[in-house]
């Protein structure tokens, strides 16, 4: 059984799945922060550097819509005390659930920006095809799954923004044949229980 060697495990250190795990376990931990928390946890994110704040603008930006209308839904769906008199005025408890909401998302986007901003594609896929495996009996193959993940990913990546959507539709089928390259490493011990650590500490954060 390996010893782990420090109080520390660096994140080099862990297995591709162990990594996604925890960003996974990051991303649900999210959804439990209050108002205080998701302040004090913007306040770190200048410090992911500027490449990870970029990359995270860029999805944000992208889905500007979506948290104007989750906005809105909350502002203005919410029962309460009225921000002022008339038909149109959201209420002061439906732009709290608004402000949480939306500083949720933001959060979320910039930590799936640092995600995949801080890591390759191939150890993306490696670990998605590891944390997949025990869904096999179930009818999900691991190995079509983390392929379609790299398509989507490389979708979204390179894929140019025309104004007329009907571009599209006039773009010439991809052409080149890739030949994807997944490394399959097994999860040792240390990645185990840094997982069910993991795990634990999100289950008691969302359900204390």
């Amino acid at each position: 059984m390996p010893k782990i060697q420090g109080s520390v495990v660096p994140i080099s250190d862990l297995h591709p799945a162990t990594r996604l795990f925890v960003w996974l376990m990051l991303l649900l931990a999210i959804q439990g922060l209050g108002n205080f928390a998701l302040v004090g946890c913007a306040l770190l994110v200048p410090l992911m550097g500027g490449s990870v704040l970029r990359r995270g603008g860029r999805l944000i930006w992208r889905t500007r819509w979506l948290i104007v209308s989750l906005l809105a839904v909350f502002a203005w769906g919410r029962a309460g005390e009225h921000v002022w008199v008339g038909p149109l005025s959201p209420t002061y408890e439906g732009l709290s659930e608004a402000i949480t909401h939306g500083g949720r998302l933001v959060l979320l986007l910039m930590a799936v920006g640092a995600f995949l901003e801080t890591t390759p594609l191939p150890v993306l896929l490696s670990g998605g095809r590891v944390l997949l495996a025990p869904f096999r009996q179930l009818g999900c193959d691991p190995d079509r799954s983390v392929v379609r993940l790299m398509l989507v990913l490389r979708y979204v990546e390179a894929l140019p923004r025309p104004r007329d959507w009907r571009n599209l539709l006039d773009a010439p089928p991809p052409t080149e044949c890739d030949v994807l390259e997944v490394d399959h490493e097994s999860l040792r011990f240390t990645d185990r229980l840094v997982m069910v650590m993991a795990a634990a500490i999100v289950v008691y954060f969302l359900f204390r």
